[in-house]
């Protein structure tokens, strides 16, 4: 949990809006639920807040810690505001509405679309993993979809795990969380540090010599929905690295999900990032499946569930 000290007061006004919960934070940010008092109308804002850099006055000024740590404050200060003006812009029903950005107190916010729903995080721990095919086929096709807009505007998110998806009525999940998210670079010359998420991120993003890309993000995609089959993170990448513990999950599910769920979740968490799908559309193809025409009383889910059920029997 984010300490309070680094976070603004509630009721502390920002631009037009006015600060009601801290709803968590990381090591770049801190996220609250805010609303509008013109319209009533509530908001989650993300304020740059890299505790490793700055340090909050108690006039709620955001200032780098010291001199040596200012360039490198001001220099993702910057990067912050040109993404979130390009997330602005890239509207997906499955990512995170960003209606507005502004910079206050010495840092920048982004201010998202507030919706209702649960974390996938807390999904998983309420119910200790053991999430149905059914519900991996409904969310992550449709995270997948979202990752490949974010993806199409040269942009990589780097943080995707399952504090950072967001579960909306019916399974329809949103991606949040775009502190971290940074331009694709062409070549490892000048390539910034990321932030590192024990279980999820890859081995590329403990090594500041390793090339991150579309595979960087589907790796982490790959790591989240085996969270959801086993209710944790899997190993760290860089321990696997060192010596592979993990046992693939085709071997280690093939009793309760299909092969090709469970073969796909293997391939976007290969080590090597050149084993892995190169880009989204390469793990979406993993997830095509041929369904008979549903009946006229039946659902799409309940003849998704029935599949299911009828590859698990033939297993």
């Amino acid at each position: 949990m984010v300490r309070l000290s680094r976070c603004l007061p509630i009721g502390t006004q920002l631009d037009n809006y006015r600060v009601e919960k801290i709803l968590g934070g990381g090591g770049f940010g801190i996220v609250y639920l805010a609303h509008e008092p013109a319209t009533q109308q509530r908001v989650v804002i993300k304020e740059y807040m890299p505790h490793k850099l700055a340090r909050r006055l108690a006039n709620h000024e955001v200032t780098p810690l010291d001199d040596e740590r200012k360039e490198i404050y001001h220099q993702g200060r910057k990067l912050f505001i040109n993404e979130a003006s390009a997330l602005a812009n890239l509207k997906h029903p499955n990512i995170v509405d960003v209606v507005n950005f502004f910079q206050a107190y010495g840092t920048v916010y982004m201010v998202m679309k507030y919706e209702s729903g649960s974390n996938l995080q807390d999904y998983i721990k309420a119910r200790g993993g053991g999430l149905s095919e059914v519900f991996l086929r409904t969310v992550f096709p449709a995270l997948l979809d979202g990752l490949k807009a974010i993806h199409a505007r040269g942009l990589l998110h780097l943080d995707i795990k399952p504090g950072n998806v967001h579960l909306r009525r019916g399974g329809r999940p949103l991606l949040l969380d775009f502190g971290a998210v940074h331009t694709m670079n062409l070549t490892r010359r000048n390539q910034t540090r990321q932030v590192v998420t024990s279980g999820f991120s890859p081995t590329e993003q403990y090594d500041m010599s390793g090339y991150v890309g579309p595979w960087t993000d589907i790796y982490a995609l790959g790591a989240t929905m085996r969270a959801c089959i086993e209710g944790g993170a899997p190993p760290p990448a860089n321990k696997r690295l060192e010596k592979e513990t993990l046992r693939p999950a085709r071997e280690a599910h093939k009793k309760r999900y299909s092969a090709p769920l469970l073969e796909a979740i293997d391939w976007a968490m290969e080590i090597d990032p050149l084993l892995r799908p190169q880009n989204v559309d390469e793990l979406l193809q993993r997830f095509a499946i041929e369904l008979p025409e549903a009946p006229a009383d039946e659902s799409k889910d309940t003849v998704l569930e029935k599949w299911a059920n009828h590859l698990w029997r033939k297993r």
